[in-house]
């Protein structure tokens, strides 16, 4: 019982993680993890206090927080405050997995970034614009002047809100869930959408079409168009990501995973297959 008294978080720890989350989210931004290394430094005061009698735990959080996480950093902030709780509760030995935690997160981080860009880069910034513009055109130099503050008064309230929210949310949602199958159902449900989240991605980021055309007299026959995309629309695409995950599952290094796609790509490349 001491020892689960002792794994509380206090505000403390919370608000640092915050601020290492607004100020360092985005510092080792990279094509491979996103702003996992972000994510990973915003949790280390958290992830001390509560592993830090444990190495082994302490090391297996570093890691799952390792895992890619792409967001936006303000309304995204309510998934490291949720993030939070979950690693809280799993501390004080609830049955929450490290995959679970990670689903919620992949769950969570799509949705939020488009609520987050739609709201924030398509609403808040353009209104707060438009008013320093009309402000500014007149020559008042109150207009930049009140584009930078309330910008960053927003923001930063709107993260520190929703950072709190997402923490206190959790840990009563993580109560409530205890009882029954519903923690069951909705770690499925997290997983799922984690699932269904990753797949867009690859369906928009993932892109190869073959070239090749068989001749048979007068005819033509485009692999492409008439073969591949009749029987399976992006199957090529498809089938380097399963390449690519495949290799993964066996432990291979993201760089060799990548070089053995780049290699692929340049001999199909060559001999005029891709």
């Amino acid at each position: 019982m001491e020892q689960t008294v002792e794994k509380k978080l206090t505000k403390k720890e919370i608000k640092k993680s915050f601020w290492r989350w607004t100020c360092f989210s985005h510092s080792n931004y990279n094509y491979e993890r996103m702003q996992s290394s972000g994510f990973l430094h915003a949790m280390l005061p958290v992830l001390d206090k509560l592993y830090g009698d444990d190495e082994e735990a302490l090391r297996k959080s570093y890691h799952r927080h390792l895992e890619f996480f792409n967001t936006e950093p303000h309304f995204g902030g309510i998934i490291g405050g949720l993030t939070i709780a979950l690693e809280e509760e799993k501390a004080a030995g609830a049955p929450i997995t490290g995959d679970a935690i990670n689903s919620i997160k992949t769950g969570l981080m799509g949705p939020l970034a488009g609520i987050g860009d739609t709201l924030w880069q398509g609403t808040l910034v353009p209104i707060l614009l438009s008013i320093a513009i009309s402000i500014g055109s007149e020559g008042n130099v109150f207009g930049p002047i009140f584009y930078i503050v309330s910008m960053f008064a927003t923001m930063l309230g709107l993260a520190y809100y929703l950072w709190m929210q997402g923490y206190s949310y959790g840990k009563e949602g993580i109560q409530k869930l205890m009882g029954g199958d519903l923690l069951k159902k909705v770690m499925l449900g997290a997983k799922v959408m984690g699932g269904v989240v990753i797949g867009a991605l690859t369906a928009n980021y993932v892109s190869l079409s073959t070239s090749l055309v068989f001749k048979f007299n007068d005819l033509k026959l485009n692999v492409q168009t008439d073969i591949l995309d009749k029987l399976l629309k992006g199957m090529l695409p498809l089938a380097v990501t399963m390449i690519a995950l495949i290799c993964l599952n066996k432990k291979m290094k993201s760089t060799t995973v990548l070089l053995i796609l780049v290699l692929i790509s340049a001999v199909g490349a060559i001999i005029g297959i891709f």
